[in-house]
C-alpha cells in the first residue's frame, strides 16, 4: 500500500526525500505545495522535477477530498459534511467580522458518550489522520480567509493526540503554515495523558469541556469523570506553567434546565476555579431530537453569569449560531449516516 504524503509534517518529508534519494530542499517544496499553496495533487508541484513526481506517485498516496455537502444558515454559518473512509464527519465554518473561524472534527463519531452529545450516540468509528484533519480546512473554499481554529467538532481531540499534535505542529511550524498558536484551541472533556502532552507539546489555547462542578452530577452527563475526576483536571492547569499571555485557558459550560444551572452550581464553579486564571463561557443548549435536555431560561442564564462575574469570574454567554442548518455537533453526519443505511 502507498503511504500517506499529504498530512506529513516537514521532519517526515525529510525522511521522505532522502529515501528517494532527492535533495534535501525538496522537503520543503512539497510543504510549501501542500500547506501554503494547496496543491490538490503531487502533479501539480510544478516546480519538482517530472523524475521526482513519478517517484512521489509510485510510492505515496495524495488523497484530498471536497465536501459531499454545505449546509448554509441565514445567520451565515456553514455546515460542510466530509466522507471519510465510509462514515461522515463534520466541519462548521463561522463568519463573524472580522473573525473567520473554522470548528473541525478529530474523530469519525466518538467514545465517551456524553448523554447530551448526538456524535457520542454514534460511538466511536474511527480516529481521524492527520491529513483527514487538515483536509477539513483546506477543503473548504474559505480556507485563506480563517483567521481562528478550534478543535470542538466531532471527537474528542486527546483520545487521538498523536494525530492531533501532528496536524498542530503542521499548522504551527514554520515549514507548515506557520500559524499563531494564538489563532487554535483545543476543546476537551479531560483525559488527563493526553493533556499532559498537550500542555507539553503545544502552545496552542485549551478548552475544558465542564458543564458540572460537582464530580457526582458530571459523572451522571460526562461518564470520563469516573476515569478522569475533574478535581484531578484542575490540579494539572493549576501546577502548569504554560498558560501566560501567549495561552489562554478557558471553560466550556452548557446549561440545562433544572441540572446544572442555579446558584450553587454557580458558587461551586466559582470556588473550583479559584487561583486560576480562565473565561468561563455559558453556552445555550437547544433540544435535539432523540435527547431528554432542554437548554436553561435565557433570565437564568443571565443570573447564572451575573453570579459568576460578582465573584470576579470573567463570563460570557456565546452567541447560538447555525440553528437552522443543524449546526450542533454530531447532527449532520447522523443523519447523513441514517440515510446511507436506508
Amino acid at each position: 500500500m502507498k503511504k500517506p504524503l499529504w498530512g506529513s509534517t516537514y521532519g517526515e518529508l525529510l525522511e521522505i526525500v532522502k529515501e528517494e534519494g532527492m535533495p534535501k530542499f525538496t522537503a520543503g517544496q512539497i510543504s510549501d505545495w501542500m500547506y501554503r499553496k494547496n496543491a490538490r495533487s503531487i502533479e501539480g508541484m510544478s516546480n519538482l522535477s517530472k523524475k521526482n513526481r513519478a517517484l512521489l506517485t509510485e510510492s505515496y498516496s495524495y488523497i484530498r477530498k471536497d465536501p459531499v455537502n454545505c449546509s448554509t444558515s441565514s445567520d451565515g454559518t456553514k455546515k460542510y459534511l466530509f466522507e471519510t473512509g465510509g462514515n461522515f464527519i463534520e466541519a462548521a465554518y463561522i463568519p463573524d467580522e472580522p473573525r473567520a473561524t473554522l470548528c473541525v472534527s478529530s474523530q469519525a463519531g466518538c467514545r465517551r458518550q456524553c448523554r447530551f452529545c448526538m456524535t457520542g450516540k454514534q460511538g466511536l468509528q474511527s480516529n481521524l489522520t492527520s491529513g483527514e484533519i487538515l483536509n477539513q480546512i483546506y477543503g473548504i473554499p474559505e480556507w485563506e480567509n480563517l483567521t481562528n481554529l478550534v478543535f470542538m467538532g466531532m471527537g474528542e481531540p486527546l483520545d487521538n493526540t498523536d494525530e492531533v499534535l501532528k496536524s498542530l505542529e503542521i499548522l504551527t511550524s514554520e515549514e507548515g503554515l506557520a500559524w499563531s498558536p494564538k489563532r487554535i484551541t483545543l476543546s476537551t472533556v479531560g483525559i488527563l495523558p493526553g493533556l499532559e502532552r498537550f500542555l507539553r507539546e503545544s502552545q496552542c489555547h485549551l478548552a475544558l469541556s465542564l458543564h458540572n462542578p460537582f464530580s457526582e452530577e458530571r459523572a451522571e452527563i460526562m461518564p470520563v469523570e469516573k476515569k478522569y475526576p475533574l478535581k484531578e483536571i484542575l490540579h494539572l492547569i493549576r501546577r502548569s506553567d504554560s498558560f501566560s499571555r501567549q495561552r489562554r485557558f478557558s471553560v466550556e459550560y452548557i446549561l440545562f434546565d433544572g441540572f446544572n444551572d442555579d446558584l450553587r452550581h454557580a458558587r461551586e464553579l466559582v470556588r473550583i476555579l479559584n487561583g486560576i486564571k480562565t473565561r468561563v463561557n455559558l453556552i445555550a443548549f437547544h433540544p435535539v431530537e432523540g435527547l431528554p435536555w432542554k437548554g436553561s431560561p435565557r433570565s437564568r442564564m443571565e443570573e447564572f453569569q451575573l453570579e459568576l462575574q460578582r465573584k470576579g469570574l470573567t463570563t460570557t454567554i456565546r452567541r447560538s449560531r447555525g440553528l437552522d442548518i443543524q449546526a450542533a455537533c454530531g447532527l449532520l453526519s447522523t443523519l447523513e449516516q441514517v440515510k446511507k443505511k436506508t
